[in-house]
């Protein structure tokens, strides 16, 4: 194969509760992962006769400082093969926003590869490689709704459907990962969304009452303007509001497009938004 075009979606935490610290310096977690899939970053990769990366956004690495590139040798590491490719990212998930668009990229970098050199990794493999790239990776190898525990890494694969709209504002703010969870205090409580989900389907009323997001706390005393874009859109009729991973984005959930639309212009034009489609 010489030539695959792939699109790496972005994703929202549904509830983040950090449990405890782990001997290893990470946390054990518990999460719902939900993929926004009509949000996404767009890999092409070309067989060429020498490996070249080139992203359109300035300033992403597009050294071994970026996921891409780190996926991309370490799949030369265990393969022993020379993976001569041209890969373009095209950049549409911001960074540092707390939508997984690194993770994303790197976990259709590791598919893409695997399948263009004929690498014959089975997809529990792929999903151990993910996790020496980072936490959120192996959500992205099949970019499912899952309940994550453990790093995130381990999944709980969930018949989960949201019809609604799911709105994403992002202010021009961005959070480094490991200070959030430096300054925050674990909340040693998991979420039981057995009780959550029925159906395939959210009750709203009870994911306000035992889903929240620890991060929370640090980040918006820190940055109180996105404590107000969670406020904005609750004010807007959100369902739910929270932020998603370690910030600094904010989705609201909406039950119809029109309040959806309507909450996004009460945010300035400089900051993020989209409107995700539930028939996408």
């Amino acid at each position: 194969m010489k030539y695959i075009e792939i699109k790496a979606p972005a994703k929202i935490n549904i509830g983040l509760h950090i449990l405890n610290k782990r001997n290893d310096g990470y946390h054990n977690l518990h999460t719902l992962f939900y993929p926004i899939n009509n949000l996404y970053d767009l890999l092409k990769l070309t067989l060429t006769d020498r490996f070249e990366f080139i992203c359109d956004n300035n300033s992403i690495p597009n050294d071994e400082n970026n996921l891409v590139v780190k996926a991309k040798s370490l799949l030369e590491n265990i393969s022993n093969k020379k993976l001569n490719v041209k890969i373009e990212l095209l950049k549409n998930i911001p960074s540092q926003a707390g939508l997984g668009g690194g993770s994303s990229d790197a976990a259709a970098t590791l598919i893409s590869l695997n399948e263009m050199f004929n690498l014959n990794l089975k997809i529990d493999q792929l999903h151990t490689l993910a996790l020496s790239l980072g936490s959120d990776v192996p959500f992205f190898i099949k970019s499912k709704p899952a309940i994550g525990k453990s790093r995130g890494e381990v999944l709980d694969y969930i018949n989960l459907e949201i019809n609604e709209y799911i709105v994403l504002v992002k202010p021009d703010i961005n959070i480094s990962t490991k200070d959030a969870f430096n300054n925050t205090k674990p909340s040693l409580k998991e979420i039981n969304y057995n009780e959550i989900i029925l159906d395939n389907r959210i009750d709203y009323d009870l994911l306000k009452k035992y889903a929240t997001n620890d991060f929370e706390d640090y980040v918006f005393s820190k940055y109180p303007e996105i404590k107000i874009i969670k406020n904005e859109l609750y004010k807007s009729g959100a369902l739910y509001a929270s932020m998603s991973g370690s910030g600094s984005t904010v989705f609201g959930i909406f039950r119809n497009k029109e309040e959806a639309q309507e909450s996004l212009n009460k945010f300035p034009r400089k900051y993020f938004c989209w409107l995700s489609n539930p028939d996408y």
